[in-house]
């Protein structure tokens, strides 16, 4: 019998979930571009390759939001809410500490969950994955392509071509094919779905990935090239990139599926797991009154005492709305850290907002990198870049690093370019953006 499908929310979203399989470990399987739960299940290859992975594992699979059995939405998910519903399927599944199975552009985004929640994954293995969105579909010429795909043929079953050549003319194959497109997304959805990825890039985060990672890439892989997983692995420290000959994009149509099923369930059940907990990925935002002592010398000390004490109410309750962790107040501005760079980016707007409501200028730096927890404050390179971008925004302004504009792919924030800096005490020059109001 199949799994019977289940449901997590995810804020006001349901996502689609199964659990099968006897392991000791939890495995979470990120799917790719798309998925359907209950489809997988009538390609006899994949019944059977979920099934030996189950051997090892217990194996719990989902449809990301916008596509297959989860809740379509309106607009189309950015990583980080893939992350907010990745975390929720675990919750719900009673997983707190899974390893994950990142497939294809599911890698990216499993990838950038073990930087982030180290403590809540225990390993990491990505198949045919990459680092940015360059490396599935290298120009403009063929995103486009793909665009025409979804606008005339969705749902034909072409794509088996691109996914499992060898089964390219064999009808069942190619018809099971069209049956997952269609069930995955609609033509649109796939399209605004593409859009979205191709903002991909976390080349930014990889050093920051500490669980132990494995990551296996077919050489002759027409989908996404073998380079995708070769930068991975530069990057990961300690990653084991295994390069297997073949032309599949995922294992479950290759000849040597069983192998591979085992392969992974073996690095997953068998790595010692130690991380570092008080070392983690996150986005770290430096908030800043402007011209705060000339401000409260022309009010008088009580005046600018109450001014402040409601600057620091209105600050916490954004803090609170957008899930942020405040640190510490610097008298005139906070130092506060989030999990996502879209949720910090939205909240710096909301401060923003607020703050000219009461009158006062702010200036907001925002960076996201490896910081360290001591003593009830954070320590690091990416907390000094912080601080050094702070210093270079005027009032009003939310300036932000290059790292932060890639992760933030389909989150709809819009940016200008800042040019290049030199930040004071940090190496190399850096690229930054500023938030358009």
């Amino acid at each position: 019998m199949d799994p019977v499908a289940q449901y997590a929310k995810s804020g006001d979203v349901f996502i689609a979930y199964q659990i099968f399989g006897e392991g000791r470990v939890d495995l979470i399987m990120v799917p790719g571009f798309l998925s359907h739960i209950e489809h997988y299940w009538s390609e006899p290859r994949i019944a059977r390759w979920l099934l030996r992975l189950g051997e090892h594992c217990r194996i719990i699979l989902f449809d990301k939001r916008g596509t297959g059995l989860s809740d379509r939405v309106k607009d189309m998910p950015d990583l980080e809410q893939r992350m907010d519903d990745l975390r929720a399927v675990a919750d719900a599944a009673g997983a707190d500490r899974p390893a994950l199975f990142g497939i294809s552009e599911g890698g990216s985004m499993s990838a950038l969950y073990a930087a982030t929640y180290p403590d809540r994954c225990r390993s990491l293995t990505l198949f045919g994955a990459f680092a940015r969105f360059q490396s599935w579909l290298a120009d403009d010429d063929a995103l486009q392509a793909f665009y025409t795909y979804a606008e005339n043929e969705w749902g034909s079953g072409k794509t088996i071509e691109r996914i499992a050549p060898k089964f390219k003319k064999d009808p069942a194959a190619r018809a099971w094919m069209g049956g997952y497109e269609r069930l995955g997304a609609s033509p649109s959805a796939a399209i605004e779905l593409m859009r979205m990825n191709s903002m991909i890039d976390i080349r930014g985060v990889l050093p920051s990935i500490k669980v132990p990672t494995l990551i296996m890439h077919y050489t002759d892989d027409p989908n996404v090239g073998v380079e995708g997983s070769r930068e991975l692995a530069a990057e990961i420290p300690d990653a084991r990139l295994v390069e297997l000959p073949g032309i599949e994009h995922v294992p479950f149509f290759a000849d040597d599926a069983e192998a591979i099923a085992d392969r992974i369930g073996e690095f997953v059940t068998g790595e010692t797991v130690g991380v570092d907990a008080d070392t983690v990925l996150a986005t770290i935002i430096f908030t800043d009154i402007v011209a705060s002592t000339s401000r409260a010398e022309a009010m008088g000390d009580q005046n600018w005492h109450d001014l402040l004490e409601t600057h620091n109410q209105l600050f916490r309750r954004e803090l609170a709305r957008h899930r942020g962790q405040e640190i510490k107040s610097l008298g005139d501005g906070f130092v506060a850290t989030f999990d996502g760079p879209a949720r910090a980016v939205r909240f710096a707007k909301a401060l923003g907002r607020a703050m000219t409501n009461l009158g006062l200028d702010i200036r907001v730096g925002v960076h996201i990198g490896e910081i360290a927890f001591s003593g009830g404050d954070v320590h690091g390179i990416a907390v000094n870049i912080a601080a050094r971008i702070v210093d270079l925004a005027k009032g009003g302004e939310i300036i932000l690093s290059r790292t932060v504009r890639d992760l933030m792919a389909g989150s709809g924030i819009e940016l200008t370019d800042h040019g290049q800096h030199d930040l004071k005490g940090i190496s190399d020059e850096w690229q930054l953006f500023k938030v358009k109001e």
